[in-house]
């Protein structure tokens, strides 16, 4: 078996056969979105690190509360999967997935963006909305293939500059966070859909003052104007 799906509401463990399929390369222990269910599994068990051929680990909607620090061994890992569980923190060892370019983390109790994250050079998706996250380390800029940021219901006040040599972003979603201003180089976010595509870009729902609601109201290319002109 190349491509591996558990199921069931009861579900609380990874059999322990698992561990024992070398070849595997996908991983599913999450129920259907549609369904709005949650599994039960509270740990990622260390053996985990058996499965050197992994390639995409799903682990949506259980109630994990640690990842193991053998994570780090899976070295053939593009795609982690972990919204909707109950993490408060993640291994430093997760830094050494230098492969992963795809990253989910919304919606669980994590109060920081963890620094061995800004090492992954290849990720191009992070969702970490709907977590606790005060603040953004300045190592972010070192996602410089990152594409897609999404930090919507978090308790950020602030967004550093850094944010905005990440030159690669087309997607970027503050919303429903405490920012009142955002960095005066942000309109030189070029890749940006500015002008075509609202999505790209959000940021309602915070009580911003620079750029003032006016010009928030007027869509994405009047606050990229806005910037530009401030920074010159």
């Amino acid at each position: 078996k190349k491509k591996l799906k558990i199921s069931g509401r009861e579900l609380a463990s990874v059999p322990e056969q698992v561990f024992g399929l070398d070849q595997l390369q996908v991983l599913e222990m999450s129920p259907e979105r549609e369904s709005c269910l949650r599994y039960r599994m509270e740990l990622l068990p260390p053996e985990i690190s058996r499965l050197k051929n992994l390639t995409c680990l799903y682990v949506d909607s259980n109630n994990l509360k640690k990842i193991p620090a053998e994570i780090g061994t899976l070295s053939h890992l593009e795609r982690l999967t972990l919204s909707n569980n109950s993490l408060s923190s993640l291994p430093p060892e997760m830094g050494a997935l230098q492969k992963l370019h795809s990253l989910h983390l919304a919606n669980n109790s994590l109060t920081e963006l963890p620094a061995p994250l800004c090492r992954l050079r290849s990720l191009t998706f992070l969702d970490v909305s709907d977590n606790k996250i005060g603040t953004i380390p300045s190592s972010i800029r070192h996602l410089e293939k990152l594409e897609t940021l999404l930090l919507l219901f978090n308790s950020l006040e602030s967004l550093p500059e850094d944010v905005c040599l990440l030159r690669n972003l087309h997607t970027l979603w503050l919303g429903n966070n405490h920012l009142r201003s955002l960095p005066a180089s942000f309109g030189e976010l070029v890749n940006l859909d500015w002008g075509y595509n609202y999505c790209s870009c959000n940021f309602e729902g915070n009580p911003l003052e620079s750029p003032p609601p006016k010009v928030c109201s007027r869509g994405p290319e009047e606050i990229r104007h806005y910037f530009l002109s401030f920074h010159r």
